[in-house]
């Protein structure tokens, strides 16, 4: 399962980073610019979401989100401790409310319960073309046989077929891999490429030059 974070408080973010990594893959933004342009290529199964951020307030993001026709759990984190701001992060879209400081526990029962919820009893299946790719269970088909990866492939492979044909940022795939402000190797990542062509198919892993990469559905 893969969860989005928005907290910009940088030592309450390592500590979720250090909770939640052994349990979920987690991605960590600071601010609602950089969440809209993640969730522009990556569906997250669940959103973190403070309310206070840097470049605007979480509820407004919240209701936009919404209107999109987002319909991932979004669980808000925030020291807005009033009933009528809780009731009103409720209405606006919100699966969930946690009053910081909260404990560990209990963070990670309700990331459960929501996940639960949002699965129910259905296992939806991403495809492109004669690739499909089973969230729930992280298992992928090719032509109908399963098709396994090693990790880095795996998880690029994932990656790309989760943005359901749009363009994933080549910044991004490093990121993911090796931390923002990390830098990353650039020519690890075009090895795992070549890799996963070789495996796939070259038609299938297509560059947009100056962009990324994007799963083409053959």
């Amino acid at each position: 399962m893969l969860l989005l974070l928005i907290e910009d408080d940088l030592a309450l973010g390592k500590a979720l980073l250090k909770l939640l990594q052994p349990h979920y893959r987690l991605e960590w933004v600071r601010t609602l610019s950089a969440a809209k342009q993640y969730l522009a290529v990556t569906d997250a199964d669940l959103v973190l979401l403070d309310l206070g951020l840097p470049d605007g307030d979480g509820l407004h993001w919240l209701q936009q989100f919404r209107r999109h026709q987002h319909t991932q759990p979004v669980l808000i984190l925030s020291a807005r401790d009033q009933l009528d701001e809780r009731v009103q992060g409720l209405d606006t879209g919100a699966d969930d409310y946690l009053v910081k400081p909260f404990e560990a526990d209990e963070l990670l029962a309700r990331i459960r319960v929501l996940l639960r919820r949002s699965a129910g009893s259905a296992h939806p299946v991403i495809t492109a073309g004669a690739l499909e790719y089973t969230p729930h269970t992280d298992t992928f088909i090719l032509s109908g046989d399963p098709l396994t990866l090693p990790p880095m492939e795996h998880r690029l492979l994932q990656t790309l077929i989760m943005a359901k044909g749009r363009v994933v940022p080549r910044e991004r795939l490093l990121q993911q891999w090796y931390g923002t402000g990390n830098g990353g190797d650039s020519n690890t990542l075009d090895v795992h490429i070549h890799s996963l062509r070789k495996r796939l198919g070259r038609e299938r892993v297509v560059t947009v030059r100056g962009q990324g990469y994007r799963l083409a559905s053959l």
